[in-house]
């Protein structure tokens, strides 16, 4: 598994860039500094956004905010089409001007802070949010950040949303030293079945286990030993939903030898247990 941070540049003098993508462009687990409308034209298959794992379909529309890791995978049989997508890249500036503070847009600050875990819309209304996503491509200056202003009302008003990350995500821009945190998640997915332990993570480093603890809380938000049980839950939820193996398999294959163990760290985490999961993912 391939975790990847990505900065699509958004071109000077503009706060938000519109793309038709080819669907490859979405795949592999990866985040992005700005905001991401992303509307899959065609093909079907599932997607991760933070702790989540679900299906996707034809129409499917996903408002993710900065930082929050999310890819999305096509099922076999549209993979060999490349369908593509529609992307608008919003810049966090823009959510964070001052602007966005006026009583008037309320709704669309309330919008923005779902997004932080994930938000997915469903419904009718969904038509009209990706006419205006469309009508982006062919547009400059003030009529572009109109139709946006207008796409993002239609977001606000859409009934049916829902929120996807189950827990929570740290959003990743709070990791100073990037690179350092991804030496360790990459160690940690590797080694997933393999005991973990504070001493190997801080030789990593090169840091004494000490150091390293406050190291990584200062730039999680979390102990380490708290992030090693969410990618070992991460990674169990996803074989839950991709495969028929036996939840006693999936334990151990996760990371963890005692069943309990991994029934009570995943409920805790997940807000349901591993049969729930798997029964509502299908």
């Amino acid at each position: 598994m391939e975790f990847q941070f990505s900065m699509i540049k958004i071109p000077e003098g503009k706060s938000f860039l519109v793309q038709k993508q080819q669907f490859h462009d979405l795949t592999g687990v990866h985040s992005d500094k700005n905001y991401e409308l992303i509307l899959i034209s065609s093909g079907s298959g599932k997607r991760i956004v933070g702790n989540n794992i679900s299906s996707f379909e034809n129409g499917d529309l996903v408002l993710i905010g900065p930082d929050l890791p999310h890819s999305h995978e096509l099922f076999e049989k549209y993979r060999i089409h490349n369908p593509e997508c529609f992307v608008l890249y919003i810049s966090k500036t823009l959510i964070n001007f001052e602007m966005m503070d006026i009583p008037e847009l309320e709704l669309i600050r309330n919008l923005f802070r779902k997004a932080l875990s994930g938000l997915v819309f469903s419904g009718v209304e969904v038509s009209t949010a990706e006419k205006q996503i469309k009508q982006l491509l062919g547009l400059t200056g003030i009529e572009s950040f109109i139709t946006m202003i207008n796409l993002l009302k239609t977001l606000a008003g859409i009934e049916q949303q829902k929120i996807l990350s189950l827990t929570p995500e740290r959003p990743l821009g709070f990791y100073r030293d990037i690179n350092q945190i991804k030496v360790i998640y990459d160690y940690v997915v590797l080694h997933i079945q393999d005991v973990i332990t504070l001493d190997i993570a801080a030789g990593l480093l090169n840091m004494a286990p000490g150091s390293f603890c406050r190291f990584f809380k200062k730039r999680t938000g979390k102990s380490f030993i708290q992030y090693v049980k969410e990618i070992r839950i991460s990674i169990a939820a996803k074989m839950l939903s991709d495969s028929e193996l036996p939840i006693a398999q999936i334990c151990f294959e996760s990371g963890y030898n005692n069943l309990a163990n991994f029934n009570f760290y995943f409920k805790s985490i997940m807000k349901m247990t591993p049969t729930e999961y798997r029964k509502n993912f299908r």
